[in-house]
């Protein structure tokens, strides 16, 4: 790729590893320091003018670290003259704040695209946003990469079974996601519905089943897994139905806390699957038996590619990489 530098920030190496080899580029040098007051200083250690300049940096679990050195990098490398500055950002940090939940509450996800802007980033890759209105928020190109075909090859791959499979929603706002991956799949969908009872001045809540999952291999799809509460829930509503193994499925595995230790004692999930948008320690990982992580660096390296060539990435919503 010429007259191409792509830079790695500091909250998910591994994944910028494998970007970058598979690129065939090298990462350009960039030094990183924070001072003992937290502040963040970055160097551009090479020359980036009239050049496209990708810099890869993920949300990770010291998100606000990550977005001020995301922004320096960015403002770092338009004022040494680089032509155009992309940021792929796979797991796009603040997406749940993207509407004002409370009278004096903000829309987070609205003021880091703003501040993107102002850093002066020219372009966003990311994947599988938690809202497309955050695509909105931005006056510049967006794209927003779908993991739902890397998602569905690895079940065809390593779950020799789906084809008797449903997937399943665990609430309605899920349903929109559900379907389009049942639909690749060519398999049933169903979803999971709260009933709220009143009888002698007490309200409680009950969850049902819409549709048949006895007997069926079922999957729980939905974008973000951080605690594991409501997957839970679902899950032993599942297995209170006869399902014959359930999984776990989520494009951006934040999983905070000691969540992969609950659901490694849930004898109701059998594997949970996750891409690797999101930075999880060696610990993490190595602790779960039912982990399991998806590699999506190919899709990214793809648009990257043809975004720099000037090419349609429309052929990613549709192919794994």
């Amino acid at each position: 790729m010429r007259k191409t530098k792509v830079f790695s920030g500091s909250s998910h190496p591994e994944l910028a590893a494998l970007i970058i080899d598979k690129l065939g580029v090298g990462a350009a040098p960039a030094t990183v320091k924070r001072f003992p007051n937290r502040e963040t200083s970055i160097e551009i250690g090479t020359s980036v003018r009239d050049q496209d300049v990708f810099i890869i940096q993920s949300g990770s679990a010291t998100i606000n670290d990550h977005i001020m050195e995301l922004m320096i990098m960015i403002n770092a490398c338009k004022t040494s003259s680089a032509s155009r500055v992309t940021a792929v950002i796979p797991y796009f940090p603040y997406g749940k704040q993207s509407k004002q939940k409370k009278t004096r509450g903000a829309i987070t996800a609205k003021l880091i695209a703003n501040m993107l802007a102002t850093a002066g980033v020219d372009h966003i890759i990311t994947m599988d946003l938690h809202s497309s209105v955050i695509q909105g928020f931005f006056d510049r190109p967006v794209d927003n990469l779908l993991a739902e075909p890397s998602i569905a090859k690895y079940i065809k791959e390593h779950i020799p079974d789906y084809t008797d499979g449903v997937i399943v929603a665990k609430n309605a706002g899920g349903a929109k996601r559900v379907t389009s991956l049942a639909d690749r799949l060519k398999i049933g969908f169903a979803m999971i519905q709260k009933e709220h009872q009143i009888s002698s001045n007490e309200s409680s809540e009950k969850s049902t089943v819409v549709g048949d999952v006895k007997g069926k291999v079922c999957f729980i799809v939905d974008d973000i897994i951080d605690g594991p509460g409501s997957f839970l829930k679902a899950a032993n509503v599942l297995a209170e139905h006869e399902a014959k193994r359930i999984y776990i499925i989520a494009t951006h595995g934040i999983l905070s806390n000691d969540s992969l230790d609950i659901i490694e004692q849930s004898p109701a999930v059998h594997k949970i699957i996750v891409t690797n948008t999101y930075p999880l320690t060696q610990e993490k990982k190595e602790k779960s038996t039912k982990l399991e992580i998806i590699d999506i660096s190919g899709v990214l390296v793809e648009a990257i590619r043809r975004t720099h060539n000037g090419e349609s990435i429309s052929y990613l919503f549709d192919n794994a990489m």
